[in-house]
């Protein structure tokens, strides 16, 4: 592992240059597994098997790598004080991860409508929270590479680390043709590859562990860990309410035609987080009117490409679906092109997530944390009540009407706690005779 490591590490002096470079490709590596994983697993096994691992790796074990992510990640990479050492992070994601195992164990044994599993679908779920726990085991470690400076070692991993482990992954379902056989294959080598090792190749990560550290940092990330599980629970309410109250192909099926939302996220992500740093110095310097230029700017460019991305789907929609027919093979023949409308609403929804992605973090910026927890709460309580009525009666096209009715619900509540929050920002500063240009 030695050699590896050293071939991983970055000797050159433009560093910069190559945490951009790999920061960009271990996202698009990572956001794109999901979606070939889709395809080809129920193109190898089927549409019940491969709905089953649809919902375990996009939905359940993506909730349950929340409960081990903690949301601490933003508070881990700009702890440039050096507050909380790496000790003190490493044993606070232990808990987390111990965490997430337990409530994935919980939720497969006691959620209503659950005790339906059978056995081996249970087996094939819980594999799958343990394969994105250990993701979540792994992001202790990339947050530290990116806050010793060495975000390009993130990229590495995110990169390196998910083609090694789909590789094992596929490899082992083509030979099996088995989702268990393969859930047990493709769990930890990576992170032993591409993450144990490397760490300590970095001179300043202190592994020393403060007293009552961990308690501490609990307590300082709690609101971000609620606010972050709310948010998935909102994006993925549509998902759960398929699984409690259709069968396994239709939970696949969903999955296929929500794939566009990820492209969408991550392009959003790619416009909005360039500028996070110039919207954070417009606001502390209380610029406020260039603060609120540049954010409906971005929120402009972002309608744009929604425009745009609606527009191509309602024209070429039909073809895409087709062409995903002839992926899955024979017998998939005008499966998915059914849900060509529910497709369309799907990539609207996708561009107001986007939106409501730009919202939140002007109301970060503006340090409105209550603010971004009470919509959460509201979005999650309209979720609850309203997705399982709606896929009850409509199917998958409730499941699509859904997801969008929450979508529009985040970027509405957002935009008018951001409004507000500019409006009042802007009067006290005026009040006690400061700049607004």
């Amino acid at each position: 592992m030695k050699n590896l490591t050293k071939h991983l590490l970055y000797k050159g002096t433009d560093i910069g240059r190559q945490n951009v470079v790999w920061n960009i490709a271990g996202s698009f590596v990572y956001a794109l597994a999901s979606m070939v994983l889709s395809f080809l697993v129920i193109r190898v096994v089927g549409d019940g098997q491969g709905g089953i691992f649809s919902f375990g790796f996009s939905t359940l074990g993506q909730q349950m790598f929340i409960v081990a992510y903690f949301g601490i990640r933003p508070f881990q990479i700009t702890d440039g004080t050096g507050e909380y050492s790496f000790g003190d992070y490493l044993e606070h994601r232990n808990i987390t991860c111990i965490m997430a195992l337990v409530a994935g164990a919980v939720f497969l044994t006691f959620m209503p409508g659950v005790g339906r599993y059978p056995a081996d679908k249970c087996m094939i779920l819980i594999l799958l929270v343990i394969y994105k726990v250990i993701d979540g085991y792994a992001d202790v470690y990339e947050s530290e590479f990116q806050r010793q400076g060495s975000l390009y070692l993130t990229g590495k991993s995110n990169f390196f680390r998910t083609l090694f482990s789909v590789s094992v992954f596929l490899v082992t379902l083509a030979a099996f043709e088995h989702l268990l056989f393969s859930c047990l294959a493709a769990q930890a080598a990576g992170i032993a590859l591409f993450n144990l090792d490397v760490i300590h190749a970095l001179p300043s990560v202190d592994w020393n562990k403060g007293e009552r550290k961990t308690g501490r940092l609990f307590k300082s990330t709690l609101f971000l860990f609620i606010s972050a599980f709310l948010d998935f629970y909102v994006f993925s309410a549509a998902k759960y309410a398929i699984d409690a109250r259709m069968n396994d192909a239709a939970s696949g099926y969903f999955n296929l035609i929500f794939m566009p939302t990820s492209v969408i996220y991550m392009v959003a992500n790619f416009v909005i987080r360039p500028f996070l740093t110039r919207l954070t110095d417009l606001w502390t310097g209380r610029d406020y009117d260039c603060f609120k230029k540049e954010l409906m700017r971005i929120g402009a460019i972002i309608l744009g490409l929604t425009v745009l991305a609606v527009g191509a789907t309602a024209v070429l929609g039909k073809w895409v679906l087709s062409v995903m027919e002839m992926i899955l093979g024979s017998g998939y023949e005008g499966r998915l092109v059914s849900y060509y409308g529910a497709f369309i609403i799907i990539v609207l929804g996708g561009g107001f997530y986007a939106l409501a992605n730009l919202m939140y973090y002007a109301l970060v910026i503006m340090r409105r944390q209550k603010a971004i927890f009470t919509v959460y709460l509201a979005a999650a309580a309209a979720a609850a009540v309203s997705s399982g009525f709606l896929v009850s009666k409509f199917g998958i096209n409730g499941a699509a009407g859904c997801y969008l009715l929450l979508m529009i619900g985040l970027v509405i509540g957002f935009g008018l706690y951001t409004a507000g929050a500019y409006q009042s920002e802007k009067k006290e500063n005026a009040g006690n005779g400061g700049s607004n240009t």
